[in-house]
């Protein structure tokens, strides 16, 4: 069982890998090449991304079919992934003095995990 989670765990890594490159060259290519403003070169890499991951995590990562009540409550991985980041951060610089700057890594460590194991839900949920 193990195993099993540990290549799960490592896929799901390995996506979020890919969908921070696809995302960042979306947004740099809707900004530099489309002269798009900053807000709407990130709110469609944004969206972009989040369905490329939403496919990518449910064929190779949690290897369910994909489907629109999977696909609707997907984002919600997101939101606990940018609260949970959030807080980390807050918390990180203000209480314990962390450089801006090194806390989002370390915010990193908590938030893959906690990402990883309410996106399982999400995508596994019927």
């Amino acid at each position: 069982m193990r195993r099993f989670i540990t290549h799960e765990f490592n896929k799901f890594a390995l996506i979020g890998i890919v969908n921070t490159g696809v995302y960042y060259a979306l947004y740099l290519a809707g900004l530099h090449l489309a002269h798009a403003p900053y807000v709407a070169a990130h709110w469609v890499a944004v969206v972009i991304s989040v369905i490329g991951s939403f496919f990518l995590n449910c064929y190779v990562t949690y290897e369910v079919k994909p489907t629109w009540a999977r696909f609707a409550r997907f984002p919600l991985t997101q939101a606990v992934n940018v609260s949970v980041t959030f807080i980390l951060l807050f918390v990180l610089v203000e209480w314990f003095g962390v450089n801006s700057s090194a806390a989002p890594i370390a915010a990193l460590f908590v938030t893959v995990p906690s990402t990883f194991v309410v996106t399982g839900k999400v995508l596994k949920a019927a």
